[in-house]
């Protein structure tokens, strides 16, 4: 049963940091994608970071140059690092996982929500100014 489980969200001050984790279990195949996706009230869904299978990473210019993406095959575990927090990052932020090859970093495409076929419950982060 392939379960992700998201946890290391929290409150925070503007220009902390803070570092999601997601437990990955269940899963039958060595490569995945794998990404990060947050949602605030009222808002939809947007992905924030993505890696693929060689290690490859993707940011939308949003949260690019602050937020780093990682995956540790051997205890299969995604991280995402946030630094310098802002108001604006308030949000659930989910994990999730999809086949290799739906989507490459090398792609012209961005990642999307259909690229991922397993997900989270979320944890939440809050950021006051």
């Amino acid at each position: 049963q392939v379960q992700l489980v998201e946890s290391g969200g929290g409150s925070g001050q503007s220009g902390m940091s803070l570092k999601l984790s997601c437990a990955a279990s269940g899963f039958t195949y060595v490569r995945y994608v794998w990404g990060w996706f947050r949602q605030a009230p009222g808002k939809e869904r947007e992905g924030v970071a993505a890696i693929d299978s060689s290690g490859g990473t993707s940011y939308p210019d949003s949260v690019k140059g602050r937020f780093t993406i990682s995956y540790d095959a051997a205890n299969n575990r995604l991280y995402l690092q946030i630094n310098s927090l802002k108001p604006e990052d308030t949000a659930m932020y989910y994990c999730a996982a999809g086949p290799v090859g739906r989507w490459y970093s090398k792609s012209r495409r961005p990642f999307s929500q259909g690229d991922f076929d397993y997900w989270g419950q979320g944890t939440q982060v809050t950021v006051s100014s």
